[in-house]
């Protein structure tokens, strides 16, 4: 069942308007195949094609976290999360077009 909606998500992939119309990627480009390698168990692998993933991932899950339990610590884990995320993805981002 888990490998049938791995293959629906591969064959589901939208192509990257940004990169088909500009001409480079945009700083979203990867999200989907890292998606896909984290679900199918290859942590590193997903690293290695979106950084900002797992960072985007915690963030989403501890946001809505804290909107059922309003927290300090919460909101402060939530605010690096985010921040962390935005670090990796201009990082990534800027690796590709220098490196593309």
């Amino acid at each position: 069942m888990w490998q049938l909606f791995i293959q629906w998500l591969e064959q589901l992939q939208f192509p990257c308007m940004f990169e088909k119309h500009m001409g480079i990627s945009c700083p979203g480009c990867g999200f989907q195949s890292a998606l896909i390698e984290l679900l199918k168990g290859n942590i590193l692998d997903s690293i290695q094609i979106y950084p900002a993933l797992l960072p985007i991932l915690t963030t989403l899950i501890l946001f809505f976290v804290r909107l059922k339990r309003d927290t300090k610590l919460i909101a402060s884990i939530v605010k690096i999360s985010f921040y962390l995320s935005l670090f990796l993805i201009i990082c990534n981002y800027l690796k590709n077009v220098i490196l593309n």
